[in-house]
């Protein structure tokens, strides 16, 4: 077992009808307010109203538009000079992981003189962010419940996963009521984003049995779950629980004392949607089955084998090779059957930038310091076989 050093000082109010409670909460940072959100979902659901009634007595500016992938310029940009303009307390974000991940990085921005950006590409540590508190409306990320966003620069096609512990939401209010209006396409792509994360730190090297059982019995709540939230969207204790599973799943609870895998297929999607914008669960959906198969060897193989008998039942009476391949067809097999597209042709990627983006990747990642290592050309490869 590694060493490890762990905090998690965010609260959790968790429950039907919590964000009543927010008056409370938001009392004790102060009396002027970023309030950050998507698209609009939070109005058409009236959350947006009844966030507004509640704080009524405070001074609330707004910063919507954030979009998926969240944008460095305008929305990092533009928090920023607000929060500076109107001297903001506390950002309060409302909505899914990308409004989160963008307030974070808002966070930290309106603490430094400099260039945001000097803070999420690491040139420079924060000193000092803004306190966050969040409602979430998206089972997916779990940023309300970590340290981390990622963060896209679209003229330099970077995204770029920006983490310090002063990002840690103060307070992170999660009604799963606000999921059950959720479109089966973003609850599907919620549910592969979450499960990835799961198995980033379910493949190294060094694990237990304590965290092995963690991660297996998340990911199968997490496919348990969103086929009943798919088929009723209103199931109140699937959309509950695959809520729960997903707030765990990034803040590595799941993997303490495990050793690091190198978050492969984080960093070849961060090239995918950076490129493409595309929605990022679908990207490790349609990558997870081929980067398992690529790196599928007699040194990985045992992982494989435990992954297939405790996760999808395969028998373990099986020649190894062959319960990793079905456990590796499986998990092809379930991503499919809750309609995510699994080519990168479905979502408008081709062959034509996959040498530019396998070269962004073992540029930028890491990823030859990874659990099963890769290189460009195997970076290339996987990006090839996905197509």
């Amino acid at each position: 077992m590694q060493n490890f050093n762990y905090m998690t000082p965010t609260r959790l109010i968790f429950g039907k009808g919590v964000v009543s409670q927010l008056p409370e909460v938001m009392s004790a940072f102060g009396k002027k307010i970023l309030l950050t959100y998507g698209g609009g979902s939070i109005k058409k659901i009236g959350l947006y109203d009844k966030v507004k009634e509640l704080l009524k007595d405070w001074e609330i500016v707004e910063l919507s538009g954030i979009q998926p992938n969240p944008k460095y310029d305008p929305s990092v940009l533009e928090g920023v000079r607000l929060c500076k303009e109107h001297d903001i307390d506390v950002i309060l974000a409302v909505g899914g992981g990308s409004v989160l991940d963008c307030s974070k990085a808002i966070a930290a921005g309106a603490k430094y003189d400099g260039d945001p950006w000097d803070l999420i590409s690491y040139k420079v540590k924060a000193h000092a962010a803004l306190p966050i508190v969040d409602i979430i409306t998206l089972a997916a990320t779990g940023s309300e419940y970590d340290a981390g966003g990622v963060i896209s620069r679209t003229e330099t096609n970077d995204k770029i996963g920006y983490i310090d512990p002063l990002l840690y939401p103060a307070v992170s209010f999660l009604d799963p009521t606000y999921t059950f209006t959720v479109s089966k396409k973003q609850t599907a792509a919620g549910c592969a984003d979450a499960m990835n994360h799961i198995m980033e730190q379910y493949f190294c090297e060094d694990s237990t049995l304590l965290n092995d059982g963690f991660m297996e019995a998340a990911l199968k709540s997490l496919m348990v779950n969103t086929v009943k939230c798919l088929k009723n969207p209103e199931d109140y204790t699937a959309r509950a629980e695959m809520m729960l599973t997903c707030t765990y799943g990034c803040n590595g609870i799941y993997s303490l004392g495990s050793s690091q895998s190198g978050w492969p297929c984080h960093g070849m999607e961060h090239a995918l949607s950076a490129y493409y914008d595309i929605t990022h669960g679908e990207g490790l959906a349609i990558i997870t089955p081929r980067w398992m198969k690529h790196i599928l060897s007699e040194k990985t193989v045992s992982r494989f084998v435990k992954y297939g008998v405790n996760v999808f039942g395969i028998d373990p009476a099986l020649d190894d090779f062959e319960i990793a391949e079905r456990a590796i067809k499986a998990t092809y097999d379930f991503f499919e059957s809750i309609g995510i597209p699994m080519h990168l042709r479905e979502v408008g990627i081709d062959e034509s930038r996959i040498g530019e983006m396998a070269h962004h990747v073992a540029e930028n990642e890491g990823l030859e310091e990874a659990w099963a290592p890769l290189l460009e050309k195997d970076i290339a490869e996987i990006f090839t076989e996905s197509l």
